[in-house]
C-alpha cells in the first residue's frame, strides 16, 4: 500500500502525458489522479487509525504538513470523543462504512466542522476517509435554529393572538393566546383555512372578501372585527395581518378588546346618567321651590272657601303630589350609585388603563413613563372606578399635547399609610384661577368638554375616601396627585 500510494506522483505525470496522446487510461491510474486532483480531503489509515496518506487538500483542511498527518491516529483531530462519536465507530465496525458529521481541531488550534464519509478496507486492507468543511454551512444552519426559536419564543410568548397561515389561506400554527382569544385548541384550528375559522364564527362572508381584497392589494390590512363563540357569545377583536412574512407565510396578529369597548360604552353611559343627574337635581331645586309656595296658598285657599269646591282643591293636591313624586323619582338619577369594594392591586389597575389607552397615545405621538414602587398593598376599592378616574386624567393628559410628549405616571407608599398616584403631562398647563373650578358639575377648560368626567372623577374618589390635588403651570404642564386610603 505504501508503495502504490507514493507511486501516485511519477504516475500522475504519465497520466498527463497519456491523455495528450489520446491512450486510454487503465482504472487504477484514474484512481490516483482522482486521489491527487480531488478538491476534498482524503486520508488512507490503517487497522490502529494511523495515517498512513493523504492528498494535498487534507493538508490544508487540517492545516498542517502530510508528515505531521502521520505522526497522528485519524481521530486525534476530533474535539470531542463523547456518546455521537462512539455511536459512529459502532456503526463503522457493524456495516463497514458510514456518513456523518463531527467538530474537529486542526493542528493549528482551529475548530472546523467536517462532514466524513469512510469506507473500511477500500486497498490492500487500508481504510478510506474523505472530508469536507461544512462549518460555514453549519453556522447558517445555526443561525437559522436560533433565528427560528427566537421567533418560536416570541410567538408563543406574546400576549395578542397570533396566526400562521399559507398561501392557500391554511392555518398553519397558532400561539396559545390566540387559543385563549378563539376559546378553541390549536388541533381545532391547525389544517382549517381562515374562511373556514371565520365563517364558523359569524363573520359575514361579504366582509371577509372585501378584507381579503383589501390585503391582496396593500399587502397588509387591519381593523376590528366582531366575532360570534361558540358559546354564543359576541366578541371583538383588534387585528393586523402581514402579507408574506416569511417563506409565503402570513401572520395576522389579533387582541381581544371586547371588555375595552365595553368601558368605553359604559363610560358614555356613566357620562350620560351623570348629566341627566345634574339636570334632574338642578331641575328639582328649581320646581320644589315654587311647588311649596303653590302647596301652601292652595291650603290657604282651602281653610278660606269653607268646603266650596273641595273637589277641585283635591285634584290640585293630588296632582302636586304626583309632581312631587315624579321629582323625587328624578332625584335617584343624581344620587351616588351602590358599589361593591373588593381587594385588588393598583399596579394591575393602572397597567390595565395604560394598555387601554395605549392605541390613541400612539395617535396623539404620546409615550408613557412609568414609575411603581415595588410591593405596593392592595387597596379595597372598585376597580371599575378607578379605571374611569385614570382613564379620565390620561385621556385629558393625551388631548392637551396635540404634539406629542411624555405622560409619567407614579405610583408609591406615603408615610401615612397612603397610595400616592401622580399622573403628569407636558400640556398647555391651567392658569391657577381656573383650577379652583376644576371638578365643578359642567366646568371644563377644553373648548368641546362638558366638565362631567372630572366632576365623576372627584366624586369617586370621594367614595373611596381619598383626595384629589392638581398642580399646574401655564406652558409647562398639569400633575394630578389622587391619594387613596390603603386598608379601608
Amino acid at each position: 500500500m505504501n508503495t502504490f500510494l507514493s507511486s501516485i506522483g511519477i504516475e500522475n505525470v504519465r497520466i498527463n502525458q497519456m491523455k495528450k496522446n489520446n491512450i486510454e487510461i487503465p482504472i487504477a491510474d484514474l484512481f490516483k489522479s482522482f486521489f491527487i486532483e480531488s478538491l476534498d480531503a482524503i486520508i488512507f489509515w490503517n487497522e490502529n487509525m494511523s495515517v498512513i496518506n493523504a492528498n494535498d487538500a487534507a493538508c490544508r483542511l487540517f492545516e498542517c504538513s502530510l508528515d505531521i498527518l502521520k505522526q497522528y491516529p485519524i481521530d486525534a483531530f476530533v474535539y470531542e470523543k463523547d456518546e455521537k462519536y462512539h455511536a459512529i465507530i459502532q456503526d463503522l465496525n457493524r456495516r463497514g462504512s458510514v456518513r456523518d458529521e463531527l467538530l474537529f481541531q486542526m493542528y493549528n488550534g482551529q475548530m472546523k466542522y467536517l462532514e466524513f464519509s469512510t469506507k473500511l478496507y477500500v486497498v490492500d486492507g487500508y481504510h478510506m476517509t474523505i472530508f469536507r468543511n461544512v462549518t460555514e454551512r453549519y453556522q447558517m444552519e445555526k443561525k437559522l435554529r436560533e433565528s427560528e426559536q427566537k421567533f418560536r419564543k416570541i410567538f408563543e410568548g406574546s400576549l395578542d393572538g397570533m396566526l400562521l397561515w399559507d398561501e392557500n389561506q391554511r392555518i398553519i400554527d397558532v400561539n396559545p393566546a390566540g387559543e385563549k382569544y378563539l376559546k378553541v385548541s390549536k388541533y381545532e384550528v391547525v389544517g382549517k383555512t381562515m374562511r373556514d375559522l371565520l365563517i364558523n364564527c359569524h363573520f359575514p362572508d361579504d366582509e371577509l372578501n372585501e378584507v381579503m381584497k383589501n390585503l391582496m392589494i396593500e399587502g397588509h390590512t387591519t381593523g376590528t372585527i366582531t366575532l360570534t363563540t361558540r358559546s354564543g357569545k359576541t366578541l371583538h377583536y383588534e387585528y393586523s395581518t402581514k402579507q408574506n412574512v416569511v417563506s409565503n407565510l402570513s401572520l395576522t396578529t389579533f387582541r381581544d378588546v371586547t371588555e375595552k369597548l365595553e368601558m368605553e360604552a359604559n363610560l358614555h353611559k356613566s357620562d350620560t346618567l351623570s348629566v341627566i343627574g345634574q339636570l334632574a337635581a338642578g331641575v328639582a331645586h328649581e320646581i320644589r321651590n315654587p311647588m311649596t309656595a303653590l302647596k301652601g296658598f292652595i291650603q290657604l285657599l282651602e281653610d278660606s272657601s269653607e268646603g266650596k269646591h273641595s273637589m277641585y282643591f283635591d285634584v290640585i293636591s293630588t296632582e302636586l303630589n304626583r309632581i312631587d313624586a315624579i321629582i323625587n323619582e328624578f332625584l335617584i338619577l343624581a344620587k351616588p350609585q351602590a358599589i361593591k369594594f373588593v381587594e385588588h392591586s393598583i399596579t394591575q389597575i393602572m397597567s390595565e388603563t395604560v394598555n387601554l389607552l395605549g392605541a390613541q397615545a400612539v395617535l396623539y405621538n404620546v409615550q408613557f413613563l412609568l414609575h411603581y414602587d415595588d410591593d405596593l398593598p392592595s387597596l379595597i376599592c372598585e376597580p371599575n372606578q378607578l379605571k374611569k378616574v385614570f382613564i379620565n386624567m390620561i385621556k385629558n393628559g393625551i388631548e392637551v399635547m396635540p404634539s406629542g410628549g411624555f405622560i409619567t405616571i407614579t405610583m408609591n407608599q406615603t408615610t401615612d399609610n397612603r397610595i400616592h398616584i401622580s399622573i403628569k403631562d407636558e400640556g398647555y398647563g391651567i392658569p391657577e384661577e381656573k383650577l379652583k373650578k376644576l371638578g365643578q358639575p359642567f366646568y371644563t377648560t377644553k373648548e368641546r368638554g362638558t366638565g362631567l368626567g372630572l366632576m365623576v372623577s372627584y366624586r369617586i374618589i370621594e367614595e373611596h375616601e381619598g383626595t384629589i390635588k392638581v398642580e399646574s403651570e401655564v406652558g409647562k404642564g398639569t400633575v394630578f396627585h389622587v391619594y387613596l386610603p390603603v386598608g379601608k
